[in-house]
């Protein structure tokens, strides 16, 4: 039974004693390093590297050790980098790297920068990033690095990356804080863009004008057209009013059509103006300061005549449309008129039988009243203040006296309705007497 109990002891002392063992031999690796294994690894391998996770190491064949991760900061003041046009530039920038966590990035770096310190690994990169940068800057223009700053750092990313995973780093970040030049070319090409979006301002703002004027003068073109619409609608009715208004905005847009053609060329005209400076290089800033302004002035004064002339002509185009349109109205409101008079006129010569004679009586018979009032006011405003007759007796026995003869006489100076009648070549009806024929005078006689 002792030696049950001793055998028992004995073996748990050796799981123990062979767990604290193994607890030794194994090493973690903490997410921001690199543990790298070497020695005894394996067939053709001298290292091997774990990110993350862990393994145990042999003592006697193999030995570890840990690689930092942590990013670093390499400030790189490049000057004088040779462009592609034979101009040298500054290019001071900022670099940030750090060991790489790829399967063969990581024993590249193992391989080369493993017992390193930190300033060696710096050194080593900044003269790899340096004889990249200038190389990079050599292949473009100034213009290429300055303009596109995307295109350069993609260029600086795709030479240097690969340089620095030959090392076992990797590039993090670039940063390029400024550009300059000993012959001050950077600095005319920003005066020149400067000098072109001034001047590309200024054409704007004539343009604005100039659609400005013409969006006026439609306005006022409209105001007219619908006033004369209106006008036309009371005296043609709506379907006239209709038609006239389709015709106007057919006008309309081919006039605004026509304003935008123009102004799509004057724009082009413009682009041309400002591509022709763009291809001038250190004369674009005596060109831009002496005759752009006068070009632009002059283009002005174009542009403002132009939509003077225009507003006139459309002006003069709205009045005359105004005026054929009334014109045309009055001349529909007096043909219908007459047609609705004639129409009359043929609806009273059916009811009278077809027969012209008696629809003329009828007609002069609607007139007679007020021939009879005329022939009132005739006599009626006849203002006579004093009249002396002189008889001397000698008038035809049984016809009266001479002042008698001047009364009949001048009432006999008014038309009778008969005579008017007879005139007219119209017979009236019976009961309104005739006219009875004698050696002395008519007389009418009741039938």
């Amino acid at each position: 039974m002792a030696y049950l109990s001793t055998s028992v002891l004995f073996f748990i002392l050796f799981i123990f004693v062979t767990t604290y063992f193994i607890s030794k031999l194994y090493r973690r690796c903490p997410s921001n390093k690199v543990l790298v294994v070497f020695g005894r690894v394996g067939k053709d391998r001298s290292v091997q590297c774990y990110h993350g996770g862990g393994t145990i190491v042999w003592p006697l064949i193999q030995g570890s050790a840990y690689m930092d991760l942590t990013p670093r900061t390499i400030h790189i003041p490049l000057k004088g980098a040779l462009s592609q046009q034979n101009i040298r530039i500054n290019v001071p920038s900022t670099f940030t790297v750090a060991i790489g966590t790829r399967p063969e990035i990581m024993n590249n770096s193992a391989i080369r920068l493993l017992g390193l310190a930190i300033k060696d690994i710096e050194l080593m990169a900044s003269e790899i990033i340096i004889g990249q940068l200038r190389l990079t800057v050599a292949s473009l223009k100034i213009e290429e690095i300055n303009q596109d700053r995307e295109r350069f750092l993609e260029e600086i990313r795709n030479n240097i990356e690969s340089e620095l995973h030959k090392i076992g780093l990797t590039l993090i970040n670039v940063n390029i804080t400024d550009i300059t030049d000993e012959s001050g070319y950077i600095e005319s090409i920003g005066k020149k863009a400067a000098a072109t979006a001034v001047n590309q301002a200024k054409i704007d703002v004539a343009e604005e004008e100039k659609r400005g004027e013409i969006g006026k003068s439609h306005a006022d073109m409209q105001r007219r057209i619908q006033v004369s619409t209106y006008q036309a609608e009371a005296i043609g009715g709506e379907n006239l009013a209709k038609a006239e208004v389709a015709k106007t905005n057919a006008e309309l847009a081919e006039k605004e059509a026509d304003a935008d053609r123009k102004s799509r060329i004057a724009q082009e005209n413009a682009e041309m103006e400002v591509q022709k400076a763009r291809a001038e290089a250190e004369s674009s800033r005596l060109y831009a300061s002496e005759v752009v302004p006068r070009e632009i002035e002059k283009q002005k004064i174009a542009l403002n005549a132009e939509a003077e002339s225009q507003r006139r002509i459309v002006e003069a185009k709205g009045e005359a449309e105004a005026i054929l349109k009334v014109r045309v109205a009055e001349a529909e409101g007096v043909y219908k008129f007459l047609e609705a008079k004639a129409k009359g006129f043929e609806e009273l010569v059916k009811s009278c039988n077809n027969d012209p004679s008696q629809t003329a009586t009828l007609l002069l018979i609607e007139k007679m009243e007020e021939i009879a009032k005329l022939q009132v006011e005739a006599i009626s405003n006849l203002k006579i203040d004093k009249i002396t007759v002189w008889d001397s007796g000698s008038g035809e026995k049984g016809k009266g006296s001479t002042t008698s003869d001047f009364i009949s006489n001048l009432v006999k100076s008014v038309p009778a309705m008969h005579d008017v009648a007879g005139m007219a070549g119209i017979e009236l009806p019976q009961y309104l007497g005739k006219v009875a024929k004698g050696p002395a005078e008519s007389k009418p006689v009741s039938s």
